[in-house]
């Protein structure tokens, strides 16, 4: 399995980037996706999920009104559409998928991330 995002890079206050997680040998609509982003020397940080049930989706406050998370299933790819980005919200970025959508559960692989970058 193999999770690679992509989309990062250095956006000014108030713009807008998407993200994208492309998966290979798994079926992204089989999986719950999660967002995870992560500050050097600080722990990763959930930013939201989607379930593959019942397609609900789940948000840390901070990013709730502001980030959308989505899946297209022909492209077997997820997406986080970020907008009105802030400084707080540099961080690199990472996709994740596992058995069940959540904050607080455990995802089985996790892929490389991409830098995002707000400046102020």
């Amino acid at each position: 399995v193999q999770l690679q995002a992509s989309g990062g890079g250095l956006v000014q206050t108030g713009g807008s980037l998407r993200l994208s997680c492309a998966a290979s040998n798994l079926r992204l609509n089989l999986r719950a996706v999660g967002w995870f982003r992560q500050v050097s020397g600080k722990e990763r940080e959930f930013v939201s999920c989607l379930s593959d049930s019942d397609g609900t989706t789940d948000y840390e406050d901070s990013v709730r009104d502001r980030f959308t998370i989505s899946r297209d299933d022909a492209e077997n790819t997820a997406y986080l559409q970020m907008n009105n980005l802030k400084p707080e919200d540099t961080a690199v970025y990472s996709c994740a998928v596992g058995p069940e959508a959540g904050w607080d559960v455990v995802y089985d692989y996790v892929g490389q991330g991409t830098q995002v970058t707000v400046s102020s």
